[in-house]
């Protein structure tokens, strides 16, 4: 089961765009809805009504979407949960996606999120991660991370999901902060490709491979034609060699990743509280 939902979890729109990506790859098979009515103010998230000639013609509520993805010549066929995050009794939620997961016998589940981060974007995404017990962790070598602080629906997940025994699995991709008014397809290729190597399901994924690079040369054009903005690009990048090993391949390292995770967190709990 791999699980993304839209708003706090989601800088960049990265984890969206990667199950879209992965469904669209496949041509999954919407199979059920978890209506949202009982988990949402619906004044922040409001149904969504069309009107054709001044008649109304649908409206269609918030729900969380089930598809299932038939992977043929993978090892594993997934179930992709996705959909707004919950604002409203997630220990309820989480109940309701755990006996989905015990249903239909999911040998593991993978949450995706993004989070803002100060690293320029010249660099390869880094993708931090976490597991609902230190052996998956390091079986899977995901980038290990401490933090203390507000949680989304992910996190709530994965100890829904720890407790019934269901091994979890959260992939995190970090992106600039500067860039964060727009989706990043760099950053949701990124999870993609972590996914990949999780689940051994190959997405083709051609299309965001080509947004990335339009997305790519938007932004260092925008930056070249900003002096501010590329000044501040050139320190970032100087902070990401200091920061780094010799050997890690441009990835910053745990404790940068960490310190930028709690940062994100804790500046939209704050953007949440002003609202």
């Amino acid at each position: 089961m791999v699980c993304a939902f839209d708003g706090w979890n989601d800088a960049g729109d990265a984890a969206s765009l990667a199950v879209a990506a992965l469904i669209s790859s496949f041509g999954g098979n919407d199979f059920a809805r978890i209506e949202l009515e009982s988990f949402l103010d619906l004044r922040e998230t409001r149904p969504i009504i069309r009107v054709v000639d001044g008649e109304v013609l649908d409206l269609t509520w918030p729900a969380t979407t089930l598809t299932a993805v038939f992977a043929p010549r993978a090892p594993r066929d997934l179930i992709v949960v996705s959909g707004p995050e919950p604002a409203l009794s997630w220990r309820a939620y989480c109940d309701v996606l755990v006996d989905l997961a015990e249903s239909l016998e999911c040998s593991m589940v993978v949450t995706l999120g993004a989070f803002l981060a100060d690293l320029p974007h010249t660099r390869p995404v880094p993708i931090a991660g976490t597991a609902s017990d230190p052996a998956l962790s390091e079986r899977l070598g995901l980038v290990p991370s401490n933090y203390e602080g507000p949680s989304g629906v992910t996190s709530a997940l994965h100890h829904a999901f720890a407790k019934a025994g269901v091994p979890a699995v959260g992939l995190w991709a970090a992106v600039p902060h500067y860039i964060a008014a727009m989706p990043n397809p760099k950053a949701a290729l990124a999870l993609v490709r972590r996914l990949e190597s999780l689940t051994g399901v190959i997405v083709d994924a051609e299309e965001l491979e080509g947004d990335a690079v339009e997305h790519d040369r938007q932004v260092e054009q925008a930056v070249q034609h900003d002096s501010d903005l590329r000044g501040f690009v050139e320190q970032l990048e100087e902070a990401a060699a200091e920061d780094e090993p010799d050997d890690s391949e441009d990835i910053p390292s745990g404790d940068s990743i960490e310190r930028d995770v709690q940062r994100f967190l804790r500046q939209r709990d704050v953007s949440d509280d002003k609202d």
